[in-house]
């Protein structure tokens, strides 16, 4: 079963980024959108998991979430990597916390590194991913209006629980279902 650690997002700012999208949409070549029922922040992205290994990360989801308090989250501006380039690759926007966020990321990071999961080598850049290119191109008036949104504000939200996703990819897009729920304290 391919798995993912994330935090779910309000409908409310759901629908405020599928707004935003709406906008972009007529501008943009080439890019796949993503669904707003799929948007969330991964905080750990696992991969394939037999059974018994998804136990061990709901073992380790509820250890971790006893350590960390609720926390307010904020969506808020937009921007593309590769960064100021018009030939963009994803499209997100960005996301607002204490150093709650990072805590708990890094707390997951290491409880699971602890029970074999492989650790991210990339440095933790909290963001939402709306878009990507299929192929990149230029897109200068996609760029345009994202620069538009760069202080936009999308909502803002508490963060009280974080969640272990199924994955599955089908040619129409990949399908998120909610294995578990675990409840910071």
């Amino acid at each position: 079963m391919r798995t993912f650690i994330a935090i779910d997002l309000t409908p409310e700012i759901k629908t405020q980024l599928a707004q935003a999208v709406r906008l972009l949409k007529p501008v943009a070549a080439n890019i796949k959108w993503v669904a707003p029922e799929n948007y969330h922040l991964t905080l750990k992205f696992i991969g394939e998991v037999s059974e018994p290994r998804v136990e061990v990360i709901r073992a380790v989801l509820e250890e971790v979430v006893g350590r960390h308090s609720s926390f307010r989250l904020t969506v808020r501006g937009s921007g593309s990597f590769p960064p100021g380039q018009s030939r963009m690759r994803v499209i997100w926007v960005g996301l607002q916390a204490g150093p709650e966020l990072q805590a708990l990321q890094s707390d997951l990071e290491d409880s699971l590194e602890r029970q074999g999961f492989e650790r991210e080598e990339r440095p933790f850049s909290p963001h939402l991913t709306i878009g990507r290119a299929r192929e990149p191109q230029r897109q200068d008036r996609l760029k345009t209006e994202l620069e538009k949104l760069e202080s936009k504000e999308f909502g803002s939200m508490e963060v009280k629980e974080i969640s272990l996703f199924q994955s599955r990819l089908r040619p129409e897009g990949p399908e998120y279902k909610i294995i578990s729920r675990h409840y910071l304290k």
